[in-house]
């Protein structure tokens, strides 16, 4: 009863504080508080936020009705400085008397402090004054109202507004449009002087954005004029520009129809004082000339050696640094081809992506030893970077399973490391931090420490024994990266060493598409304490303590109560090998799930696995917030390896795996989707949805995944309502302390939107779980068994803070259990949601 009186109470209070605010606070009283726009079009209501976004003036920004921002800037004290200062003078034996505590330049100074001015000039600043009705802005919304109906062909639109004064010091506006009938696009004809463009044009007109029969919008114009610009200007239109593109439109034969003639005039150019025209001509490339180790600062009588090599023209100071073919690899424009913007920009883009050179600069000029002018020569500038870097960092992580990290790096890298454009990185890092998830028995804060060191070599092609050329041609600009690595984990749980190494091949398709293929991707884990796993996974701990309990295990196997660790755990297990010890066939069963269980995650894994992934991402900027991403992904790991077991005359029995190195090397296939999908609301409103399935199949030498290939639920980037590796299997009501498994399904929605300045909420629901499947689990709680498990799909959902800095943003997520399929009652659906049994999530940058 006291909660619901204080929940009661907490209600009204902020009510009143809501209610006292005046929204009129800070509004003249000979002006009026814009409260609403209302656009009518063909006696329509319309909201689409094309047609909105049109009006100059809106009222203030709400969050549920409550005009918040409006309301600081109210509180605010726009005079604070003056305020200050008439408080000293109306009462001048009040400066004197602070002025004996503090001298007379402090007291002034605080006028100046957060108190008297930095919490008012932070509550206007993040605050939003009134929108104050504007006639003037009204006047502009129509016309622009107007104009955006007469560019979509509705050339006879009549538009009006109507304020709506009945409130007192308050005003709505009713924008009224009335928009006839659009006028349709008849005939279309062209008038193109050059006859090369209007050759040029005809290879191309079917993919016109000008169609007969097609409604008057300007936008197709727009696109017409580009579209044309593009394509002339990647055929050797050299001097040609957009400007050159105009349109004839004729209107008056009546029927709401339209007569287009596309017109592209003569080249323009001054000769002096006068101003010629001429057809326009098709440049060719006559010579590309490259600048290896260019300098703006260099005169020009610097001398240059020049290297010539398949028709490229490299010039050096001294001997050249790089292999010739290193960079003309990197080089679209051709001598003998035609000027090409497209591959100028590929060109560009590859020589960057090197990584030896600054941004390229790339000058074409007119040949002068061509008598008819038709053919330029490209000048390309290359300014190099410093051959070594070194680098260092500090950050602060929160991941998963370590709540809060401070990491350090050191790394040095060696461009042009062997003259072919080749970059060379080793990097060192170390990291501590703290995890509440932990064995920890001396209840040590940092708790968590690992320490590693990471090499890479890239090549700037695909390095392979045989010429790829054809399969992945230079345009998808690839490359390859040698990676080796090793780091050391200590007091996470088991300890481990961890060694990696890669092979990998990246290159694009387009813009858009990108493909990542390892060729081997080798892992080994190696346990350095597996003797410590009944102190980290506590609850399996506690079953087999029970059980030790419940079957009168040798007291000599106790301590305090609880069974030693390792070597009463290891005692009492012998007794049940051996006999000494029967259990029931139900804790037979329990006793068989804890043991394969420690098993599997304290034995060493070798992995040797080979995938390949594509990605496609529609998002053009870091600011693009309406796109979608899709990733899949196909990795097989241990085939290779078995080959080698089958070579060395391993056959495997029953219960034994074959090994590699003495040690029992991982076999499964695993697969990979996903797909993410942002839609822009405008005004920093934005709904994103992910969704996300994989699986992993182990056969052959494995009855199970391997852990660091496996998958978990829960945490800051996936289900918010529960806690890392604590939800599932299934319905099992995660009883392991890190539950994961071998299938996942996940989709989440989150709908983002500003409160001020930098603030951002968001609301958001979680859905998915983890299942066990074609592996060695028995539990039918844990199972997938067809799309009837479907029903032990966890639904969380909540919301979020975040703010802005830029660089990153911080995240704050509460989570509520909104559907928990593990709960045995038969209230399932919003059991416990509520504060106490919420989950609070922090992480850095938004969760998809």
């Amino acid at each position: 009863m006291r909660n619901a009186s204080t929940k009661i109470s907490l209600f009204i209070l902020i009510g009143i504080i809501l209610v006292a605010c005046n929204t009129l606070k800070r509004v003249p009283k000979s002006k009026r508080l814009l409260t609403k726009n209302e656009i009518v079009v063909n006696d329509k209501k319309v909201n689409t936020e094309n047609i909105t976004s049109l009006i100059y003036q809106k009222p203030n920004t709400s969050i549920g009705g409550i005009h918040l921002r409006l309301y600081l800037y109210n509180w605010a004290k726009l005079n604070h400085d003056s305020i200050y200062k008439s408080k000293f003078i109306k009462d001048p034996e009040k400066y004197k008397h602070q002025s004996k505590w503090l001298s007379a330049k402090q007291v002034n100074r605080l006028g100046n402090s957060f108190w008297y001015a930095g919490i008012h000039e932070f509550l206007r600043t993040t605050g939003e004054p009134p929108s104050i009705l504007d006639k003037k802005s009204t006047e502009k919304s129509r016309l622009r109202l107007k104009s955006h109906y007469f560019n979509n062909g509705y050339f006879n639109v009549k538009t009006s507004y109507e304020i709506d004064s009945s409130r007192i010091r308050k005003a709505k506006i009713k924008y009224n449009v009335i928009t006839g009938k659009p006028y349709m696009i008849d005939s279309v004809r062209t008038t193109i002087q050059s006859p090369a463009l209007d050759s040029l044009y005809k290879t191309q007109q079917a993919n016109s954005f000008i169609k007969s029969g097609k409604q008057y919008q300007i936008a197709d114009f727009d696109n017409e004029k580009n579209r044309i610009t593009t394509h002339f200007r990647n055929n050797g239109a050299f001097y040609f520009q957009p400007t050159y593109v105009n349109y004839a439109i004729d209107t008056l034969n009546g029927n709401y129809k339209t007569n287009v003639n596309l017109k592209i005039d003569n080249y323009s150019f001054s000769e002096g004082d006068s101003t010629k025209t001429q057809p326009f001509n098709l440049y060719k490339i006559s010579e590309v000339n490259i600048y290896t180790d260019y300098n703006s600062k260099d005169t020009s009588d610097v001398a240059e050696k020049k290297t010539t090599f398949s028709n490229f023209n490299l010039f050096s100071k001294g001997k050249l640094k790089y292999k010739p073919k290193a960079i003309t690899n990197a080089v679209f424009i051709t001598k003998g081809s035609y000027f090409s913007d497209l591959r100028t920009n590929l060109s560009t883009r590859y020589l960057t992506n090197l990584k030896v050179f600054n941004y390229p600069t790339i000058r074409y000029k007119l040949d002068p030893n061509d008598s008819l002018s038709r053919s330029i020569i490209a000048d390309i500038y290359l300014t190099q970077r410093e051959k070594f870097s070194f680098g260092y960092g500090i950050d602060f992580t929160h991941s998963n399973i370590q709540d809060f990290g401070i990491s350090g790096s050191l790394s040095f890298g060696i461009r042009n490391i062997f003259n072919g454009a080749e970059t060379f990185e080793i990097a060192t890092r170390g990291n501590i931090g703290s995890s509440k998830d932990l064995a920890n028995p001396n209840n040590q804060f940092f708790n968590v420490s690992d320490y590693g060191v990471d090499m890479k070599l890239n090549f700037p092609r695909i390095f392979m024994f045989f010429n790829t050329d054809k399969i992945i041609p230079k345009s998808m600009i690839p490359s390859t990266a040698l990676t080796l690595g090793f780091s050391k984990q200590k007091n996470i749980g088991l300890d481990k060493e961890n060694f990696t190494g890669a092979m990998t091949y990246n290159f694009t398709l387009n813009r858009t598409t990108t493909f990542r293929f390892d060729l081997f991707n080798i892992q080994y884990v190696k346990n350095i304490n597996p003797d410590n796993y009944f102190n980290v996974y506590q609850s399996s701990f506690l079953a087999l303590n029970n059980l030790a309990i419940k079957y009168n295990a040798n007291p000599g196997y106790f301590e305090d109560g609880e069974l030693t660790i390792p070597s009463g755990v290891k005692s009492f297990l012998n007794d049940i090998d051996q006999n000494t010890i029967i259990p029931s066939t139900e804790d037979s069963k329990t006793l068989r799930s804890i043991v394969e269980r420690a098993g599997r995650l304290t034995e060493n894994n070798l992995i040797f696995a080979t995938n390949f992934s594509v990605s496609k991402s529609t998002k053009k900027d870091l600011y693009d917030e309406n796109f979608h991403v899709f990733r899949s992904k196909i990795e097989s790991a241990g085939n290779f390896l078995s080959l080698l077991a089958n070579l060395s005359k391993q056959t495997g029995t029953q219960g034994v795996n074959k090994t590699i190195f003495e040690v029992a090397y991982s076999q499964y296939i695993k697969g990979e989707l996903e797909y993410v999908k942002h839609w822009d609301f405008k005004r920093k409103k934005v709904l994103a949805f992910r969704s996300f399935a994989g699986l992993a199949v182990p056969y052959g030498n494995s009855v199970s995944v391997p852990f660091s290939r496996s998958y978990f639920a829960g945490g800051s980037n996936d289900n918010r309502a529960w806690q890392s590796y604590s939800l599932g299997p299934g319905r099992s009501s995660a009883v392991n302390d890190f539950n994961e498994a071998n299938f996942k399904i996940a989709a989440s929605a989150e709908f983002r939107f500003n409160f001020f300045g930098k603030f951002n909420g968001a609301l958001f629901v979680d859905s998915g779980n983890i299942w066990n499947v074609f592996d060695n689990i028995e539990d039918e709680k844990s199972v997938f068994k067809g799309l009837k498990s479907l029903q032990d799909t966890a639904v969380g959902s909540g919301f979020g803070l975040r703010y802005d800095l830029s660089f990153f943003v911080f995240r704050i997520d509460f989570g509520f259990k909104t559907y928990n399929p593990s709960d045995t009652s038969n209230k399932k659906w919003f059991r416990d949601y509520n504060f106490p049994n919420s989950v609070l999530n922090i992480g850095i940058n938004y969760p998809f």
